[in-house]
This record gives C-alpha cells, structure tokens and sequence, in this order.
C-alpha cells in the first residue's frame, strides 16, 4: 500500500466532535446515576430501557438493538440478573432462544433512572431551541445512514 499525506481538519470535521460529545454524555451519565445512589452502568440503562419497552424481548433481538455482541450481552444480562434487575427464560418452543424479562426491582431502578437521565437531557438540550434540536437530530441520522453502507474501502 503506498503511503500518502493526508490532511485532516479535526477541528472542522463532525468525526472528532460526535465522538467528544458522545464521550461526555457518557461520562455525565454515569457520574448523576452514581451521584443518586443508583447501582447502574449506562449500558445497563440501555438494557433496562429496551426491556421495558419490550418485555420478553430475545437475546440475540436485544443485542442488535443495542448494538453488542451476543457474548458481551451475556455477560452483561448475567450482571444485571446477579443485581435483580431483570431475569432470563427459555421460550417454551424454541429452548435454544432466552426472552429477557424484568423485575419488580428493574421497573424500579429504571423509573429511578429516567428521572435522572430527564435532568440530563435538559442539561444537555439547555440553551439550544426546538429547531436546532430538531435539525441536529435529522444531521445525525444521516451520519447513521451514512454507516449503513458500511466501512469505506
């Protein structure tokens, strides 16, 4: 392969500036969840949320929605079942396939938590008016789009 330079202006690029962003939202995110006593990692949030809209959701369903292998997930819905938050069964026709429920103790702590993700989004959303929220959500869907294709050559 030969060797070129190429130039990159991060600071003007949207790469650099998502990544950032996404990076501090995280961080903010696990800080107030630890900040209101809750024992919750965001990716377990995420969990939470997908269950709770869909419970009895599959396995193999959840982790392409959230966008994890099926071993990582595993191991994560291992934790989560560990702390009482959700629980795990075989379909009764399929045995090969496990539905994610939640618990009591899960519809709890994620009732819990969207609270504090609400303070969050305000954080977030602060200062900004309708429209430009609007318009940053449809600039990022189309850097989603964009992926869809997948990697570049």
């Amino acid at each position: 392969m030969e060797k070129t330079d190429v130039y990159i202006d991060f600071e003007r690029s949207l790469g650099p500036w998502i990544g950032r962003t996404s990076k501090m939202v995280d961080y903010y995110i696990q800080e107030a969840l630890e900040k209101h006593g809750l024992d919750l990692t965001k990716e377990q949030m995420v969990v939470l949320k997908k269950v709770n809209d869909q419970n009895g959701l599959n396995q193999n369903e959840l982790a392409f929605l959230t966008y994890r292998d099926k071993s990582s997930l595993a191991r994560l819905l291992a934790k989560m079942e560990k702390k009482g938050y959700l629980y795990r069964q075989q379909n009764a026709d399929d045995k090969r396939i496990n539905e994610v429920f939640l618990t009591p103790m899960g519809q709890d702590i994620f009732q819990e938590c969207k609270v504090v993700i609400n303070k969050i989004i305000q954080t977030i959303e602060k200062n900004i008016d309708e429209s430009e929220i609007q318009q940053m959500i449809r600039i990022l869907k189309k850097v989603q789009q964009n992926f869809s294709g997948g990697l570049p050559d």
